[in-house]
């Protein structure tokens, strides 16, 4: 009877102590699966930030290109509307060129032309072609003070097929000056297109 006792008592204690350790595998186990759990949630929102910070940036980036390009496209326009607008200006002052010709000091603007060329071209013999009103302007008296002013002999050549204003050749036609309003203009051009658009936007100079 004691021996029987003994054993039951033996196999209770081996059962409680089979439930004791398995209570604390499953305690260990469930702190472990928390912790990999815990591990595997800071691990996904690390790598979630992450994720949104790149995101993020190339947001900024392609919004940075998308503005740069926008930029640059108004501008190209804003150029070429700035373009288009001054040819038209220029265009209209060459259509206009003519009325130059009716003003009454045109026989003096005629002679500063044929004396800046002469001056440009340094020669003391010259060949001076004109269109048919600048040669009919141009008194003999004005070529014969702006030939002795220059100290240069002058004679007149045949009337220009285009331009109105003052071609001089020299040197047996080797030195050439085109002082007509066309070329001149031309000449002036790119350095009054700043100017003439500010006058256009109304700017002051």
């Amino acid at each position: 009877m004691r021996d029987e006792e003994n054993i039951e008592g033996l196999s209770r204690t081996v059962l409680g102590d089979a439930k004791a350790e398995a209570e604390q595998i499953q305690v260990d186990a469930q702190a472990k699966a928390d912790e990999i759990r815990q591990h595997a949630l800071a691990q996904a929102q690390s790598e979630s930030r992450a994720i949104l910070e790149r995101a993020r940036l190339e947001a900024e980036r392609l919004r940075g290109q998308v503005i740069a390009s926008a930029q640059l496209k108004a501008r190209t326009l804003q150029l070429e509307h700035r373009e288009k607008l001054l040819d038209k200006v220029f265009d209209a002052a060459r259509q206009r060129l003519a009325s130059i010709q009716k003003r009454s000091d045109y026989e003096q603007i005629a002679a500063q032309l044929l004396r800046e060329a002469l001056i440009q071209l340094k020669a003391d013999h010259a060949e001076v072609r004109t269109d048919e009103v600048t040669a009919r302007t141009l008194k003999t008296q004005t070529l014969e003070g702006i030939s002795k002013g220059l100290n240069a002999h002058l004679s007149m050549g045949k009337t220009l097929e285009s331009g109105l204003g003052v071609v001089v050749d020299a040197s047996d036609g080797r030195l050439h000056y085109d002082n007509t309003l066309e070329t001149r203009l031309n000449r002036m051009q790119n350095a009054l297109r700043s100017s003439v658009y500010h006058v256009l936007m109304g700017e002051k100079l």
